[in-house]
């Protein structure tokens, strides 16, 4: 994982809903320093939550829309939060992550607009914000991801006992998929094999298969992958069962590994790889991509080795037990005429 998806993995929490009866939804953050400062994000209406899961719009280049967030103070006294937008990206694992509070967003994160760079909410109390999203003229046809964070910066001891600022964020999700010509696109970028036989001849061997899917179109998307293996002539040695691939932005990318064991050298094996695209609204055609790698069934090759010596010499000894007869003359002398 990169230090940018580790930073966004330790400072962000991305919302995930409650039954309809629960408390206000969102996961809450506890401050360090402040074991009583906790609240939640959520998509929200100027009159209270709405119940979406994530905030997911449509707009055309140059529009400007407006929606909310709504930030639920979950202690008994008043917090003041930091409310901005920034973008998002797929971290190494292919996970959604949003960039860290020092990195400057150039996309949606920069299209989102709020009245004001902090709020205070009362105890006990939700406030929902309202936030613009304003869609420039030139914006890229296809799908912009980011994020309305709230965060709070205080001041902690480490393990060492020295003051370090640390920055507690929660977020709301923001898809906006903006209108234009649209290419979803998923691609195979590489496949790398890896076999390592057994000990045990019996046993076969294991076949590490790596390969980097990335998404190379405008829309963000998920799928499922599998993966063949073939033998000589085509013959098949085995199948994985389809694997789901993470939601990819556009952009993004993930690199998947599957372990396939038993399986058996037979020389020159050919794996093959093929992702099944998702998305929203229609089927997408499978991509491919393949690669070969050389299992030798070494305790054959060694068998047949010792085979091919001992009839050589086997050859050999019979050869010196059993000379081959003198060469006979090709014409017998005559008796002298009387």
């Amino acid at each position: 994982m990169t230090v940018r998806g580790m930073l966004a993995a330790v400072l962000l929490l991305i919302l995930v809903p409650a039954p309809a009866h629960a408390a206000p939804t969102g996961l809450s953050a506890v401050a360090p320093g402040t074991s009583d400062a906790r609240w939640s994000v959520q998509p929200s209406s100027a009159t209270g939550p709405d119940g979406r899961d994530f905030i997911i719009r449509r707009a055309a280049p140059g529009e400007t829309l407006t929606d909310y967030v709504g930030i639920t103070n979950l202690t008994t006294r008043p917090l003041t939060f930091t409310v901005y937008g920034t973008d998002a990206y797929n971290t190494d694992d292919g996970s959604f992550a949003l960039l860290p509070a020092a990195e400057k967003a150039t996309d949606i994160g920069a299209w989102i607009g709020l009245g004001a760079a902090t709020y205070t909410v009362p105890a006990n109390t939700r406030l929902d914000v309202p936030f613009s999203i304003r869609v420039p003229v030139d914006a890229t046809p296809g799908d912009h991801a980011g994020g309305v964070i709230t965060s709070i910066a205080e001041e902690t001891l480490d393990a060492q006992g020295q003051k370090v600022l640390v920055d507690r964020r929660v977020a709301a999700r923001v898809y906006l998929t903006v209108a234009g010509a649209v290419a979803p696109t998923l691609k195979i970028d590489t496949v790398r094999l890896e076999y390592t036989q057994s000990t045990n001849p019996t046993d076969g061997g294991e076949m590490t298969v790596r390969y980097l899917v990335r998404n190379t179109g405008n829309l963000r998307l998920s799928g499922t992958g599998a993966v063949r293996v073939t033998g000589p002539l085509g013959w098949e040695l085995a199948r994985t069962e389809a694997m789901a691939i993470p939601e990819l932005l556009p952009g993004g990318s993930v690199t998947v590994t599957e372990k396939i064991i038993g399986l058996q050298p037979a020389g020159r094996l050919n794996a093959e790889v093929s992702i099944e695209p998702a998305n929203f609204d229609q089927k997408l055609p499978a991509v491919t991509r393949g690669t070969t790698v050389w299992a030798w069934p070494w305790a054959l090759v060694v068998l047949l080795s010792l085979a091919v010596v001992y009839l050589i010499f086997r050859f050999i000894r019979s050869r010196l037990s059993h000379p081959r007869p003198k060469n006979l003359p090709t014409t017998l002398d005559q008796a002298p005429a009387q």
